[in-house]
């Protein structure tokens, strides 16, 4: 590494989990110059639970950030998979094993803890300087220098922004993803899961003389209610004062505005029609949701990109690989980019364009097939929880039925035992310490994707 390279500029896009881990990660290498642009005012977080898999928490913990986030989260014990309609349980599967293979528990926990203490962990990083209330509104070029357009709300001067590196961190609806796949004439629209989401939070003190939810709020269990085309994952958060509700059922109300929208308010009588047919337990705790706060969250992801990296700007987290959540997987997939593209570019050998490009590639190519590997297994499950009457059903509940007898795999695949072995044994920071040098110096220079096809820059993908 050039000593050069610790001075590279670094302006990042969008302050999420992607954002916020990218920042931390980079300043944690020695970076000195890494600016945070976000459209929000301030990072006032809100959101629901959040699942704290291991390889989440291995990242987490080398930028000293884990133990205040495990502090406030649940153990998880074990997990539980009933059928919505009759609260039935098809399997239970002991995730005991998992810190010990691991060395990081399964924890569960508020997105905000996540957040904050990301956020808290860059405040304290000099090199870290954030832009609040000043979104990046366009692109003028992706390189040898990226240069765009911050544009504070407060209504002052649009600002030129260029930085030697570029990272779009900015979601799904990244606007430098669209602008990056315009200029190398690549076709990845957002796709139409026809899913969407509840997102529910019920506190300790609604359910005070509910006995039974009082079980499932001070136990140690990821619950799991499934029926056809719809399921419910529960579990404990915030310090077990907080009662997590993450849905998925058919979308009814979004397929006017594909573009336009990813929430809209919800009614709670539709909300409880829609799961009118599960057990008398799930309609209770549904029941708690005030009138009012009911909120629906579209599911979207889109194609897989040819390439996640154009001269000096890559894409990263949504902005290129989201997923659905049935693998609950998406906030430690985008922490895992922001391992991989620290310890990348701090082996840069030197500061000219080329070299970012091509160190910029390695992240890409540590990452990418592995991120779209776990989307389609993500889709994959939510497909088999989400079966109707019929064979492959059938075949389903036999496979619970062999679970349940010692004998079979687990048809939940965010449980199984063989796709966790491949989720949380991933080290994003070895892998790219190990591969580097042999990725960095198999890449030619950059070629343009030809009608959406890479030519030889990104063979090896």
């Amino acid at each position: 590494m050039a000593a050069a390279v610790k001075d590279l500029k670094i302006t990042i896009v969008g302050a999420g989990m992607g954002g916020l881990s990218s920042a931390l990660a980079l300043a944690k290498e020695g970076f000195k110059s890494i600016d945070v642009y976000e459209y929000a005012a301030d990072l006032g977080f809100v959101g629901a639970g959040i699942q704290l898999a291991p390889n989440m928490a291995r990242v987490l913990d080398r930028l000293g950030v884990w133990e205040p986030i495990a502090r406030e989260a649940t153990n998880i014990k074990d997990t539980s998979i009933r059928q919505g309609s009759t609260d039935e349980e098809l399997a239970h599967v002991d995730l005991g094993y998992v810190k010990e293979q691991y060395d990081y528990p399964h924890m569960v926990g508020h997105r905000f803890s996540l957040a904050n203490y990301l956020y808290e962990g860059c405040k304290k990083e000099s090199a870290i300087k954030f832009h609040f209330n000043t979104p990046i509104k366009s692109i003028e070029s992706f390189g040898p220098k990226p240069v765009v357009f911050a544009a504070p709300r407060d209504g002052s001067e649009p600002l030129r922004v260029e930085p030697d590196i570029l990272l779009a961190c900015d979601g799904i609806k990244s606007n430098i993803r669209v602008e990056m796949l315009k200029l190398l004439n690549v076709d990845a629209k957002v796709i139409d899961t026809n899913q969407a989401a509840y997102r529910i939070m019920i506190h300790r003190d609604q359910i005070k003389d509910d006995p039974e939810l009082l079980a499932l709020l001070d136990g140690d269990t990821v619950t799991r209610w499934i029926g056809p085309k719809r399921h419910i994952i529960a579990y404990p958060v915030d310090n077990k004062n907080i009662y997590n509700l993450s849905t998925t059922q058919p979308d009814t109300h979004f397929a006017a505005a594909l573009d336009a929208t990813y929430t809209t308010k919800g009614s709670k009588e539709t909300m409880l029609g829609v799961f009118g047919d599960f057990c008398p337990k799930v309609q209770r705790m549904l029941n708690y949701v005030p009138e009012g706060e009911v909120c629906e969250w579209k599911l979207r992801v889109h194609a897989p990109l040819p390439t996640w990296v154009h001269k000096s700007v890559a894409l990263v987290g949504d902005a290129c690989h989201p997923t659905l959540p049935h693998l609950a997987q998406g906030a430690a997939q985008a922490i895992e980019d922001a391992a991989a593209i620290a310890a990348s570019l701090i082996r840069l050998p030197d500061t000219t364009p080329e070299s970012i490009n091509k160190g910029l590639r390695v992240y890409e190519a540590i990452r990418k097939d592995r991120a779209y590997a776990l989307v389609e297994t993500a889709a994959a499950s939510g497909r088999t929880l989400h079966l109707g009457e019929g064979a492959a059903q059938e075949e389903r509940n036999k496979q619970f039925a062999a679970l349940k007898a010692g004998t079979g795999k687990v048809p939940d695949k965010w449980a199984d035992a063989d796709v966790q072995k491949i989720l949380y044994s991933f080290d994003p920071t070895k892998e790219t310490e190990i591969h580097f040098d042999e990725i960095f110096n198999s890449l030619a220079p950059e070629d343009i994707p030809v009608n959406g096809k890479v030519n030889g820059a990104n063979g090896h993908l």
